[in-house]
């Protein structure tokens, strides 16, 4: 049985008890510390293997202790804890020796994993590397952000894509996920981050520009060139060049960075000498590239290129844990952009949000909070001015289970509609005439969804296809809590 000594760091009883009592009953060796001041002595007395550390405590900033803790003990295994996460200061903690991240509320399961992994690694010598220069530079107004497995996944992936500094990146995403703010990050955390970013999108510029304005001309090299104009590989030279929506460059175009990316030199238009260069690549696209190559409309061997190193960044349905976060966050920067003062967003208003299934992603939802901000006249930001109401009808996750080309619709014998699945594992519904309550529908599933899971709150929302945070404010609204 284990006999590594934990110690776990938070202000909060529940969280410290929650994770104490099962990993005592794995056999670790426990103590807890709810403040900074508490866990420094603890440390000298108690002298832990590893450190559960909440990165916010009432005396103590998490990320100056994880690097006190680091320096005092150097193989000391330390994993953070956060209700609150963005890419600076999950990079900053991977570069200061964190060994993982977790978000709240988490998954006890999940938590004992990562814990077991962490001490075996240590015990094999395969801790991860910690970044190896400053980082002067912070994202401003970061949108990038989010405490649930997807995004910590991602921030994690942005880490070792920076750590590689010269191998190209492609960023999978649907529009409006963030993907040009993960290439920023990529770029801002390496080395080249003192040298120039530059992006350009490739669906707006019309196809005889886009050469002229990533490699430049030679004077004379057209009419109009009446000088010599560099362009923004030789303006980026020890940066980062940014490609976006590269899935819309045009063919003969993808050949030449091809060429560019390959032997790193390239020609102005006109020119007749090659340029070296020193940039690297990340493109972007919310397109199926592997199709494309398929249909013949993007070169294969560019294609396998780019795809060294893949950050797929989730949509925003799939990580409705992050939706209150963002939403705040959004509310704070609108609310002081636009001098309003409006104290909070009401609870229906964040169940309206996660009710909804965001088609335009992290963009739609900042602009559907900007859009409210400004025509609120209450003190509670409602759920009426963000005006998901009418889109919600024909939302995606409205209609994930039951469709037009999965299931037809039939009258039975006394005229009703009834839903009948093409998949005989697909849920069947009848409605009576005179109506239901749907919130008794509701209730009576999340009933049954916890009584199948004896009580498990985390496995019955898996369950539900909800976020833990969603089936218990819906617990909380049925009188479940």
């Amino acid at each position: 049985m284990s006999k590594e000594r934990i110690l776990i760091v938070d202000d909060e009883h529940l969280i410290r008890w929650s994770l104490s009592q099962p990993l005592v009953k794995s056999g670790y060796i426990v103590d807890t510390a709810e403040s900074g001041n508490e866990a420094q002595s603890k440390m000298a007395t108690f002298k832990p293997e590893m450190v559960l550390l909440d990165i916010r405590l009432p005396d103590a900033n998490g990320l100056e202790l994880l690097e006190r803790f680091k320096a005092e003990v150097e193989d000391l295994i330390v994993i953070m804890i956060t209700a609150y996460a963005d890419v600076g200061s999950t990079v900053e903690a991977f570069k200061l020796g964190a060994e993982d991240y977790i978000g709240k509320p988490f998954n006890l399961e999940a938590v004992q994993q990562v814990i077991s992994q962490a001490f075996k690694k240590k015990k094999l010598k395969e801790n991860v590397e910690d970044f190896s220069h400053s980082l002067d530079q912070r994202i401003d107004e970061d949108h990038l952000i989010g405490n649930s497995p997807e995004m910590i996944d991602v921030f994690k992936i942005i880490k070792r894509c920076a750590e590689t500094n010269d191998k190209t990146v492609m960023i999978l995403g649907e529009s409006g996920t963030g993907k040009e703010l993960v290439a920023k990050a990529v770029h801002l955390y390496s080395q080249r981050s003192k040298d120039p970013f530059f992006e350009i999108n490739c669906a707006a510029i019309p196809d005889h520009l886009l050469e002229n304005e990533l490699f430049g001309h030679e004077k004379g090299a057209y009419t109009d060139a009446g000088k010599r104009q560099k362009g923004i590989f030789e303006l980026a030279d020890g940066g980062t060049v940014f490609l976006d929506e590269i899935g819309d460059m045009p063919l003969p175009m993808q050949g030449k960075i091809l060429k560019a990316i390959e032997n790193k030199r390239y020609r102005r238009l006109g020119g007749y000498c090659d340029i070296d260069v020193n940039v690297r690549i990340i493109a972007a696209t919310n397109r199926n590239l592997k199709k494309m190559v398929d249909d013949g409309r993007f070169r294969i061997d560019l294609y396998y290129r780019l795809n060294v190193m893949t950050i797929n960044v989730p949509p925003l349905r799939e990580r409705k844990a992050d939706i209150p976060h963002l939403a705040k966050y959004f509310f704070d920067l609108f609310n002081k952009e636009y001098n309003r003062n409006i104290e909070d967003i009401s609870p229906e208003a964040i169940e309206l949000m996660l009710s909804y299934s965001w088609p335009g992603n992290v963009r739609e939802l900042r602009n559907s909070v900007e859009r409210a901000i400004i025509l609120e006249d209450g003190r509670t930001l409602g759920p009426n001015n963000l005006n998901l109401f009418s889109s919600l009808e024909a939302s995606p996750s409205t209609t994930d289970t039951i469709t037009d080309q999965e299931n037809r619709q039939v009258p039975d014998n006394d005229g009703r509609r009834q839903t009948t699945a093409n998949n005989p594992d697909e849920l069947q519904i009848t409605l009576p005439t005179n109506g239901i309550s749907f919130e008794k529908i509701e209730k009576n599933i999340i009933l049954q969804a916890l009584e199948k899971h004896a009580g498990n709150q985390t496995k019955a929302a898996r369950y539900l296809q909800l976020s833990r945070d969603t089936l218990r404010y819906r617990m909380k609204k049925f009188g479940l809590l």
